[in-house]
C-alpha cells in the first residue's frame, strides 16, 4: 500500500512538470498574473486601511472580481476600481 501512494506522488509531479514544459511561454503569462494579483490584493487592502485612518469612507472590497481586475490590469487596475468608488461618493 505504501508504494501506491509513492508511485502516486511521483506522477503528480512528472505530470505538473510535463504541463509546464508543454505550456512553455503561458507559464511566464500565469506567473505574472498570479504575482500582480497578490500584489494588488495587498494593494488594496493597504489602500482601504490608509482610506480608513483619514477617515474617507472609500473602500473596494476584496473578492473575485477585484482580483482578477488587479490581476489582469495591475496597478491602472487599482486605479480604475478606486476611480469607479469615487465616483460613486460623489
Amino acid at each position: 500500500m505504501g508504494n501506491i501512494g509513492g508511485m502516486v506522488a511521483i506522477m503528480g509531479v512528472c505530470s505538473i512538470v510535463l504541463l509546464i514544459g508543454a505550456m512553455g511561454k503561458k507559464v511566464e503569462w500565469l506567473v505574472n498574473f498570479i504575482l500582480r494579483a497578490v500584489i494588488g490584493t495587498i494593494g488594496i487592502y493597504f489602500l482601504n486601511y490608509l482610506l480608513a485612518v483619514q477617515n474617507i469612507s472609500v473602500t473596494v472590497g476584496i473578492n473575485p472580481l477585484t482580483v482578477l481586475t488587479s490581476g489582469f490590469l495591475g496597478f491602472p487596475g487599482l486605479i480604475v476600481l478606486y476611480s469607479i468608488n469615487f465616483f460613486k461618493y460623489l
